[in-house]
């Protein structure tokens, strides 16, 4: 079992990426186009994050991701395969 020793500090959408930053100066980092909603969202929308200690929600877009996930390259939505 792992435990989240880390904790968020601030998330924001810069060129194209999520960044999350950590309490410990560690950055999270994925580009939005791994994920399908988010991929289609504004700057806004993709500005309006809200943190919790176990991950990140997107309300405009209604897209949660965990950190476990995120530092894992799990991403939420994937596309499909042709």
């Amino acid at each position: 079992m792992s435990t989240l020793i880390d904790m968020p500090r601030t998330a924001c959408f810069r060129n194209g990426e999520i960044i999350i930053y950590m309490k410990s100066g560690a950055e999270l980092r994925f580009p939005v186009a791994k994920n399908l909603r988010l991929a289609k969202g504004t700057a806004r929308q993709l500005n309006n994050i809200e943190i919790s200690p176990f991950g990140v929600h997107w309300p405009d877009l209604d897209e949660d991701l965990s950190f476990r996930g995120i530092a894992d390259g799990d991403y939420g939505q994937r596309r499909k395969k042709a």
